[in-house]
């Protein structure tokens, strides 16, 4: 297909800094939520969510766990260095490997007040640990980017925990605040399970046990993906040609288990959150490449899916692709990585509905919401605006059906 050209003004709004949502609500579920379905928009609580899916829908949950990824160390003149762990480098560019790791690991970062941090000097913090206390070392191995080598006098702790017993949660940078206790499990869903993201799936924030009860208990099935958020996602579009915007590689994570699912239920799957569509649509690609011959890793690079082609398979061909090749690899599970890039002009494969919340002007996610609802998009958010929702990562709630 050929790639529309897209006018980044055209999906500029006003968000008053009053409708940000600084702080989470009391109780997850409490927030409101906006319904647009077949063009109409009606305004519901959060609680009413199972009431909303039909029974046959198939949820699909982003289960990533973020990390306290942002490590604070003082030297010893008394300057305060920030690291920001991005991606892993070494000894494996693989989240979950990593995370596990015993011995010194190196990552891409972002450092704050780098011009502080002389060359070949070790930054140490002393950190409580069970009882006793850990001496975490930072030390940076190449400034121009920015990695950072982390290691630890315990070869018995993995580094999981020891960002975990040091690090801070790394809320976005637009609330503007620092964070505070409560912070540690709100910005954090209830079903979170695998450790690496640096940002959180915020759409998952609504649901509780109790919700996620109803949900069952009405026959709608669930399953769970795994997207690893990068700070990409709050990373401002300033290129002039918007597909020239570096969209930041996530790694991901399927089981065969839910790719079963959602082969079995196609025209009825739901995503919570644009990290878990993105996850979706990003293994269509996957088994588009598979059939296309263009390798079997799963990479999938930000254009992929608007290269010209006469025609691309359905989504249960390219679904029983990635099933037929993990049969014939012994795989349970496949990992890799996806750049996609959703803008208006992308036609969805695999999702029907999304559960969203309220997103930046002019960003990718808010691209990605106006390929769902066209040019509704700016009454969608008129409307939001005009009835008081709470707007970005700990604000209000969306469900919002494909036309």
């Amino acid at each position: 297909m050929q790639i529309p050209a897209i006018d980044l003004k055209s999906y500029e709004y006003t968000l008053p800094e009053e409708k940000i949502a600084k702080f989470p609500l009391a109780k997850r579920d409490s927030s409101k939520l906006l319904l647009y379905k077949d063009t109409q928009i009606s305004h519901l609580n959060f609680s009413n969510i199972s009431d909303l899916l039909p029974a046959d829908s198939l949820l699909v949950y982003n289960d990533t766990k973020v990390i306290p990824a942002r490590l604070i160390f003082q030297r010893e003149t008394g300057a305060r260095i920030e690291i920001f762990l991005l991606q892993p480098i070494s000894p494996t560019t693989v989240i979950p490997e990593i995370m596990l790791a015993k011995h010194p690991v190196i990552w891409e970062t972002m450092i704050g007040n780098a011009k502080k941090w002389k060359d070949g000097e070790i930054l140490k913090g002393l950190i409580p640990f069970r009882g006793g206390t850990i001496t975490l070392n930072a030390k940076l191995i190449d400034r121009a980017t920015r990695q950072v080598e982390f290691s630890w006098d315990n070869a018995d702790v993995a580094f999981v925990d020891v960002v975990e017993a040091s690090g801070e949660v790394p809320l976005p940078p637009y609330l503007n605040r620092k964070p505070v206790e409560d912070d540690k499990s709100r910005y954090q869903t209830v079903y979170s399970e695998k450790d690496g993201a640096v940002a959180a799936p915020t759409a998952g924030l609504h649901f509780t046990p109790e919700i996620l009860a109803q949900i069952k208990a009405k026959g709608i099935k669930q399953a769970q993906v795994t997207l690893h958020v990068s700070a990409g996602t709050f990373q401002p579009i300033k290129a002039d040609q918007v597909t020239e915007h570096p969209m930041h590689s996530e790694q991901i994570n399927v089981n065969r288990q839910t790719i079963e699912m959602i082969s079995s239920q196609l025209g009825k799957v739901v995503a919570v959150g644009t990290t878990s569509v993105r996850t979706l649509e990003s293994l269509y690609w996957y088994g588009v490449k598979l059939i296309e011959g263009k390798g079997e890793e799963l990479i999938i690079e930000k254009l992929f899916p608007y290269e010209n082609r006469e025609s691309v398979p359905t989504a249960q061909e390219s679904y029983e692709a990635i099933l037929n090749h993990m049969t014939e690899n012994n795989l349970e599970t496949i990992m890799g990585s996806t750049e996609i890039f959703i803008f208006p002009g992308y036609e969805f494969k695999i999702v029907e509905g999304l559960i969203t919340n309220f997103h930046q002007p002019g960003s990718t996610l808010i691209l990605l919401i106006a390929t769902i609802l066209g040019e509704d998009w700016k009454r969608v958010y008129a409307e939001a605006l005009a009835n008081d929702y709470r707007f970005l990562s700990y604000g209000d709630s969306s469900l919002l059906w494909i036309e």
